[in-house]
């Protein structure tokens, strides 16, 4: 079994983090296009097709994996960054929004972890990024990821990020967690994920909620985001649709003008 490669790494700022990572001679680190941020010299960049894992297989196998990589809505291709100098050298990736960068040692994790959709960031090279379909038609449906979520399997560091604050719960055999659907960012293997209707009419049609939550059954980890970027597009989008009505006729486009909307 070929192990990934042993990447050393720094998180910076506080809602808009990057991820530094210090790589050895010859020590490989793949990144999702457009998540580059900077790098020393001697790093050499190369575009790969197939899931980032090691393992050497046909174009038909790379194109498959590949593939694979489109239904989580990531990009076709993978960059790899190699540090063919002397010395240690860095390259750095940045988060797409305000939010946190999670590192999962997936070596520390049972080798898997089920992530929300373009979730991921970079990993170490040898970490396979993959699907995993839902099992439930329920889940798949009203999941709010729909039936295929992202895999990152492994036994190296890999880096997703996630919108606002984040927290991690780690549930005991049995304990069950209720979360809005679009807040989980990703849960280990042994989760036992489910959506559960919100019941009674009133709750779902005057409570501000959505019709149905997740249920995540124990045992192993949970990794929880305060903010879903659906949810925030969602705030902007209404925000930038409704009038000025308490304004008036006269400071309606006065007001707009003065915060930009116009």
């Amino acid at each position: 079994m070929i192990s990934n490669h042993e990447i050393d790494y720094k998180i910076y700022g506080e809602e808009l983090q990057y991820v530094e990572i210090e790589l050895d001679p010859q020590e490989t680190v793949i990144g999702e296009p457009g998540s580059f941020m900077m790098m020393d010299n001697d790093i050499q960049m190369n575009t790969m097709f197939g899931d980032g894992s090691q393992n050497s297989g046909g174009f038909l196998d790379k194109l498959f994996n590949a593939g694979k990589r489109l239904l989580v809505g990531e990009n076709l291709f993978m960059t790899a960054f190699t540090n063919v100098g002397q010395g240690k050298k860095r390259v750095s990736f940045a988060a797409p929004y305000t939010g946190k960068i999670i590192p999962l040692d997936l070596s520390q994790l049972n080798g898997k972890v089920i992530a929300q959709k373009d979730a991921f960031l970079c990993a170490a090279k040898g970490v396979s990024i993959g699907i995993e379909f839902q099992r439930r038609l329920g889940t798949g449906i009203f999941g709010g990821e729909g039936f295929i979520m992202e895999k990152l399997e492994g036994d190296g560091l890999a880096f997703v990020h996630a919108g606002g604050y984040v927290t991690e719960r780690t549930l005991q055999p049995g304990e069950v967690l209720k979360i809005d659907t679009g807040c989980v960012v990703a849960y280990t293997a042994g989760i036992d994920f489910d959506i559960e209707f919100i019941k009674g009419i009133k709750n779902w049609m005057f409570g501000g909620e959505g019709l149905f939550f997740a249920t995540l059954r124990g045992p192993g980890k949970v990794w929880i985001q305060s903010l879903p970027i659906s949810r925030l597009a969602g705030r902007l989008m209404q925000y930038s649709s409704v009038s000025r009505k308490e304004e008036g006729s006269i400071l309606g486009s006065l007001g707009n003008l003065l915060d930009g909307r116009e």
